[in-house]
């Protein structure tokens, strides 16, 4: 652990106070735990049903602190529940660390993310590792465990097996099957199926230059893509001609689409961003910032994270514990949902089934959050709506 007291420069003759940052040296564990837990008897929260469980597990650090790495799906209606299977790399669970404390947290889901406390335990790697027979904590128990060895994911060259847009010609990469997922749901409540679609974190030709908001069709004045099928064609024929480059900021995709929604608080539209990413970003303070700015407009955000990176940073953006803030200010509402791709990639390989499952829990929240903005604004629904005649974003995807 180290930390590092910073005093920063302020008003002479007023004390400006001291910002301290700790960092912790991650280890370069390549271990990756799949696990299934069940849970029997659990208390009920609801008054007119049974509660709608999930977990939510913390890794601890050095200093004390603990800090989300995984949330489970929630399932509805039961006291007794049986969770799916997920994956996750021990580095994000406990840094390689085996006998670090896992705290692992139950809650009651409630629709207005004011989530019923369960009740907790804490455990290890090591003690999880021993195996179903060996567990069983707090009315919880591990159905299944096993450990992997990842290999090496980077996003560079697609050409390449190794890289999460690795174009295989038999099947979609986790980009395009997120994309498929999420998207042909979303666009049916577009009337005229014209999406634009970026692309950020790469070098364009001729000169180079590393941009964060370029057309994956490559045309700056007309970046709109038909359909889903007209998207994926431009994400594939745009991993041909851009390099794929750091650093990887999210914000300049969020403030693009905030632009739109700004010019259009009526009611009469309401935009999503879908954003894809392997869980790497270079701009947080940046990209909370847009954040809680964009929660006062007719927005929601989707991330979909790709790949076996840590996503605590994805995590946080979500909000679903702890509000975003930036600058002491918090967010208005909350308007993102993250979900990692890989916990809902079917075990038998069934990718139909994948999607489904992606496409029903990414979605969610949308509902709520765009009644929550209609409410706050008392706009109340039209009884003769005219058509959309304007094209204006809707969606927008990372390569």
């Amino acid at each position: 652990m180290v930390s590092l007291r910073v005093s920063p420069l302020g008003i002479p003759g007023k004390k400006c106070g001291t910002i301290i940052l700790t960092a912790e040296e991650l280890d370069n564990c390549r271990d990756c735990a799949t696990m299934q837990f069940c849970a029997n008897k659990l208390d009920k929260k609801d008054f007119f049903g049974k509660s709608d469980p999930f977990m939510v597990f913390y890794r601890s650090n050095e200093d004390g602190t603990f800090t989300i790495c995984h949330k489970t799906e929630v399932v509805k209606n039961t006291l007794n529940p049986v969770w799916q299977p997920f994956s996750i790399p021990v580095r994000a669970l406990c840094n390689g660390d085996y006998d670090r404390s896992i705290k692992v947290e139950v809650y009651d889901w409630d629709r207005d993310g004011s989530h019923d406390f369960i009740g907790e335990f804490t455990t290890s790697y090591r003690e999880l590792a021993r195996g179903q027979s060996q567990f069983t904590v707090y009315e919880v128990t591990l159905l299944s465990f096993s450990c992997s060895v990842l290999p090496p994911t980077l996003p560079g060259n697609p050409s390449q097996s190794t890289s999460l847009h690795y174009m295989n010609p038999y099947q979609m990469n986790a980009y395009a099957m997120a994309l498929k997922a999420v998207g042909e749901i979303i666009q049916d409540y577009d009337s005229d199926k014209m999406f634009p679609a970026l692309g950020f974190g790469a070098k364009l030709p001729p000169d180079g230059r590393v941009s964060h908001e370029f057309p994956l069709n490559g045309n700056v004045d007309n970046p709109y893509c038909n359909g889903m099928e007209g998207i994926l064609e431009a994400y594939h024929q745009s991993l041909k001609t851009v390099q794929l480059y750091g650093p990887t900021n999210f914000a300049p995709v969020v403030n693009h689409v905030a632009r739109y929604a700004e010019a259009v608080q009526d009611g009469s539209q309401y935009f999503v961003l879908l954003i894809i990413t392997d869980g790497v970003i270079s701009d947080m303070a940046q990209t909370k910032e847009a954040i809680v700015n964009a929660a006062k407009l007719p927005m929601s955000i989707i991330i979909v994270g790709v790949g076996q990176a840590e996503f605590d940073a994805m995590v946080e953006l979500d909000g679903d514990e702890i509000r975003i803030s930036s600058r002491g200010k918090l967010a208005e509402r909350d308007i993102v949902q993250f979900v990692p791709f890989r916990d809902y990639m079917d075990r038998t390989g069934n990718h139909v089934l994948s999607m489904a499952r992606l496409a029903k829990d990414v979605l969610a929240e949308i509902p709520e959050q765009f009644i929550s903005y209609m409410k706050s604004r008392a706009i109340k629904p039209n009884q003769d709506p005219q058509p959309c005649k304007s094209k204006d974003p809707a969606l927008h995807t990372q390569i």
